[in-house]
């Protein structure tokens, strides 16, 4: 049978986040440069499209203005032009109106997946030429009379044409290209009907008015497509966005799955492991014990006790995680009630003390006497009391001392602080120490070994009461913990439970 390698195991448990990002971004890149390489312009598709759409409603939106704008130039070229001519000059620019427009309303209507770019984009161009080049015909009128009222006005017409034009055509710069060059050469050829300085400097004038609008044009296609890459990166975010909030829900439905199928699990194995374990400790202490009789060999005693100890010792391990267990979910129920801190640590102290006098090891108590009563769970902070004394005992050396202090938080809380002569631990491993079954280097080498559960359960029973849990430590010099209680939770600071005022008696009437 072939070995499973770590490369397997983590192809059937999915990519993770980070190989996920990168290949949504490589396929993103990919994306955009196939799109680019179908793009005419160097960008991409779809700001191909967004470009050319803003240019359709341009032209379907300026349709009323320029109709009345073609109507008005008509009318007023009339003054100096047949009316004949001006009439069809005007039908003429309003037909290559109505032409753009109806080309515009018709590419708004397509549906964009079906939609040929280039050749849209080459209508674009094509209708603004021949649109422009229709309000360039309006040069016809000064060729019939030699006025310079004629010609200053068309020179100024052509000018706001151009103007508009730029505008209009911005997002497009071929068709605004296409669309200025007709006007520039009708300006220009209002040179050939005078050669006076003052027509001169005014064509040159309008030439680089013309001109100055297409400079403006362009900064307005630039400022379109900057807008649109920003609103693209904008949708693209909120795409990751969404994207990583299913992830997210269905990494907590996973984890939530998990969970319970955690507590199933040692909700079951706690019932499974500890029927087994209590005919084991009661049958390995009848031996121990030799209730019906000595062993026929001396070795059965010390393998009794032995099997004992370790039923006890993995009785104790199951009891921890199935509390780390119920603490993590939320499950752990405080029976709270008013209690003396100076008495569970006195009671937690004195269980622990044939385990110090076995270790020769010496307690010193500095206990407030005058401490009120603390409204706390009486078992959880019996457990906190034993976790912390029995780590102080275990990783002390034979003939230390452990200092037990009691008393008032500067907030008006209360404390416990349990210092030892151990080993100490590194600043770096305290992380480790408060994570399930952590241990630091030094106790693994120095002390007996643990599961590394009793300071994450005492944080979770001392986080439920709404206290504080610090660990001070350094090598060689030992380790202090100290255990804070709130100020709400000291009896004299409660506020008084106020009683039901009697209702008022009524003045009685008189009769």
């Amino acid at each position: 049978m072939s070995e499973i390698t770590a490369q397997m195991v983590q192809r059937g448990r999915g990519p993770t986040a980070e190989e996920a990002a990168r290949r949504r971004k490589v396929a993103r890149d990919v994306r955009s440069a196939r799109e680019r390489l179908t793009s005419s312009i160097g960008l991409e598709r779809a700001f191909d499209y967004e470009l050319l759409r803003v240019y359709a409603q341009y032209r379907r939106g300026a349709f009323l203005p320029l109709v009345t704008l073609a109507c008005l130039v008509a009318a007023a070229s009339a003054f100096w032009a047949p009316a004949l001519l001006s009439g069809a000059w005007g039908a003429g620019v309003l037909v290559a109106i109505l032409v753009n427009t109806a080309l515009s309303r018709s590419f708004l209507r397509q549906d964009p997946a079906g939609l040929s770019l280039r050749i849209s984009r080459r209508r674009v161009i094509v209708g603004e030429l021949v649109q422009s080049a229709a309000w360039a015909l309006l040069v016809l009128v000064p060729l019939q009379v030699d006025a310079a009222n004629a010609r200053t006005y068309v020179m100024v017409v052509l000018v706001i044409v151009a103007a508009v034009t730029t505008m209009l055509a911005a997002t497009v710069p071929l068709a605004a290209y296409a669309g200025l060059l007709p006007l520039c050469a009708a300006t220009a050829t209002l040179l050939a009907l005078s050669r006076e300085v003052e027509t001169v400097l005014l064509v040159g004038m309008a030439v680089c008015a013309q001109l100055f609008f297409l400079f403006l044009s362009n900064h307005l296609h630039a400022s379109t497509v900057s807008a649109l890459q920003s609103r693209a990166e904008k949708d693209a975010i909120f795409g990751e966005l969404e994207q990583a909030k299913a992830n997210s829900d269905e990494a907590r439905r996973r984890a939530e799955e998990a969970n319970l199928a955690k507590s199933r699990f040692l909700a079951t194995m706690s019932h499974e492991l500890r029927t087994p374990l209590n005919a084991i400790l009661g049958f390995s202490e009848v031996m121990k014990n030799e209730v019906f009789g000595p062993h026929a060999a001396a070795s059965y005693k010390e393998y009794s006790t032995d099997i004992h100890d370790s039923g006890l010792h993995l009785l104790n391990l199951i009891n921890e995680i199935l509390d780390l267990s119920r603490i993590e979910a939320g499950r752990y129920e405080l029976n709270e009630e008013a209690l003396q801190l100076a008495y569970v640590v006195e009671e937690g102290r004195h269980m622990m003390a044939l385990r110090a006098r076995a270790k020769n090891q010496t307690f010193h108590e500095l206990i407030d006497p005058s401490l009120p009563r603390l409204w706390a769970d009486e078992r959880a902070l019996r457990q906190i009391v034993l976790n912390v004394l029995s780590n102080a005992i275990k990783f002390t050396p034979p003939g230390g001392e452990i200092v037990i202090k009691v008393g008032w938080t500067s907030s008006g809380g209360q404390y416990v602080s349990v210092k030892d002569t151990g080993p100490g631990i590194p600043e770096d491993e305290i992380p480790t120490v408060m994570s399930s079954f952590g241990r630091g280097s030094l106790a693994i080498k120095t002390a007996e070994q643990g599961s590394g559960l009793g300071l994450p359960i005492v944080k979770g029973l001392v986080d439920l009461h709404g206290g504080g849990f610090q660990l001070k430590s350094r090598p060689r010099e030992g380790t202090e913990v100290i255990v804070t209680f709130p100020a709400a939770r000291v009896m004299d600071a409660l506020p008084a439970v106020a009683e039901p005022a009697a209702p008022a008696a009524r003045p009685s009437r008189a009769a």
